[in-house]
Formats: structure tokens, sequence, C-alpha cells
């Protein structure tokens, strides 16, 4: 499911427009980037966990000419999900 694909689904289940539905969509979406952004962790109870973890610099390697590349440290997010998102799935 990609976001079009959400917002139909949303606006299926509730009767709202689809204009709203992308308002609440990138609201929600927003929310949780500023959310990172300031404490590094946003928890949606029962769906899962948004943290934002370190990588260190490492060496890599270019696989089409075997030359190595030194690549950065960075700030990735990542998701751990939720129990009830974890029995859905199942």
């Amino acid at each position: 499911m990609n976001k079009a694909e959400l917002i139909n689904h949303i606006a299926t289940e509730t009767g709202m427009t689809k204009q709203s539905c992308t308002e609440a969509v990138d609201a929600v979406l927003n929310g949780i980037k500023a959310g990172l952004a300031e404490d590094g962790n946003v928890t949606l109870i029962g769906f899962g966990t948004f943290t934002v973890g370190e990588r260190a610099a490492r060496i890599g390697r270019n696989p089409r000419t075997g030359e190595e590349v030194e690549i950065a440290a960075a700030r990735v997010p990542k998701f751990k999900p939720g129990s009830d998102l974890k029995a859905a799935v199942v």
C-alpha cells in the first residue's frame, strides 16, 4: 500500500473527503518527523516506536571498481513494531 492507497482507505473507512484525509496523513507524518528531530523518539502505543539511531563511520567498497570508499557516520530513523502490529501481521 502506498500513500495514495492509504488516503483512499481512510476516506472510505471514515467518509471524510480525500483532501481532508491527505491533510491528516501529512500532519501525522510531519508530526513523526518533528518528534524525531526534537527528542529522537515517537511512541504510538500498540503500533510501534520510531527512534533515531547512530550509524558509525565505516569503510565500504565500490562493487564496480573494488575501490574502498569511506562512508560517513549518520543518524538514521528506526522503527520497532508494537505488540498489536505484530499480532496483526501474523
